[in-house]
């Protein structure tokens, strides 16, 4: 596809054509938008030199990409399958142009895997990859300044934590059944939209009292923070490469085994919502293992993103709300999996700490 068409949004061939010769990457042949993804901008960049992804960042500032950028280098460095960016003949991984911010990677070549493609062992395997990226991110990344005590060494970091609170809950879920009942004319969205709402306050009214305790103190570390099959490429049966580090943080890190998971081995029939709890096991099992999380720790995590979850509605209120339907794909499925957690929670639970 020729520079000239690519997509509004794209960047033009006179800023392509400064950036590539500040990386000495080419001239630029064709640039096509890369589809998958809500909230990031990339592009498939053929160049007279090779093939390249170019990443226009939308929201962070140029030192947090900086600092992404550096988290991936020194993971390459100690082996974890990234996709490290490219630097500039003077060292920078982030181009400012145009008041716009870019990262030029190289282009890998492979493809996303469902959970449901993996076999027991690769979801171990799986479990064991994330060990591997909260052990070695502990490693790399400097510890947080805004604890209230320095971090004593041998001792894990906590942060304090507030569960969601059912009253406001129920506040939103009024809100939007008011939004949903105004649409005119309805579709079927709309009224799968009240029936899981509707649904979801009986279950908050019932279970109000298996909130999670305030003040409690999760161990925290520095985590991927959006670990799903979309932010992993395979080629064959391996792992190549784990992209988007847009937010990577500090984080009680179990709750990203556990939403990771939750993404990765949910069936694919999105109006069951079901978990493949044999493929959780054997996955949770080598996670533990390789970061050394107690079967406490991961079992209290699982509580904690349990009750997020009955708790949380961002899809719809991206499309209630803000008039976003980006993520009305997503809703039919994770409402389906929240009620069916809620159902076989002791089978869950168990799956993830035995």
């Amino acid at each position: 596809m020729p520079v000239t068409h690519c997509q509004a949004t794209a960047p033009t061939r006179s800023l392509l054509d400064a950036l590539l010769r500040r990386y000495g990457a080419g001239a630029p042949l064709s640039c096509q938008p890369v589809a998958e993804g809500l909230l990031n901008r990339g592009y498939r960049l053929c160049t007279t030199s090779g093939e390249f992804f170019l990443k226009h960042y939308l929201d962070a500032d140029e030192a947090s990409i900086a600092h992404q950028h550096q988290a991936t280098v020194r993971l390459d460095e100690l082996g974890v399958p990234v996709a490290p960016p490219l630097a500039d003949e003077r060292g920078r991984t982030v181009a400012v142009f145009e008041e716009r911010r870019f990262g030029l990677y190289p282009w890998v070549h492979g493809r996303h895997r469902n959970g449901t493609e993996l076999s027991a062992d690769q979801a171990a395997r799986l479990g064991a990859l994330l060990g591997l990226v909260h052990t070695s991110l502990a490693e790399v990344q400097d510890t947080g300044t805004s604890d209230p005590e320095p971090p004593v060494p041998g001792r894990p970091r906590t942060s304090r934590y507030a569960a969601a609170d059912p009253d406001d809950t129920d506040a939103l879920i009024g809100e939007l059944l008011e939004l949903v009942r105004r649409q005119s004319p309805r579709d079927a969205f709309d009224d799968l939209a009240e029936r899981r709402l509707l649904e979801r306050r009986a279950l908050l009214d019932r279970l109000a009292h298996r909130r999670p305790r305030d003040g409690s103190q999760p161990e925290v570390g520095w985590v991927h923070g959006d670990f799903h099959p979309l932010n992993l490429l395979y080629r064959g049966s391996e792992p190549v490469a784990i992209l988007d580090w847009d937010r990577l943080a500090e984080q009680p890190r179990a709750e990203e085994a556990v939403r990771a998971a939750a993404i990765f081995f949910l069936e694919s029939e999105p109006s069951e919502g079901e978990l493949d709890l044999a493929k959780v096991r054997r996955y949770a099992r080598a996670y533990r293992q390789a970061a050394g999380v107690s079967p406490q720790e991961l079992g209290a995590a699982v509580h904690r993103v349990w009750w997020e979850r009955l708790n949380d509605f961002w899809t719809l209120r991206w499309r209630y709300q803000h008039l976003d339907r980006r993520a009305d794909p997503l809703f039919p499925s994770t409402a389906a999996l929240v009620v069916w957690w809620t159902r076989e929670y002791e089978a869950v639970l168990e799956a993830f700490t035995a």
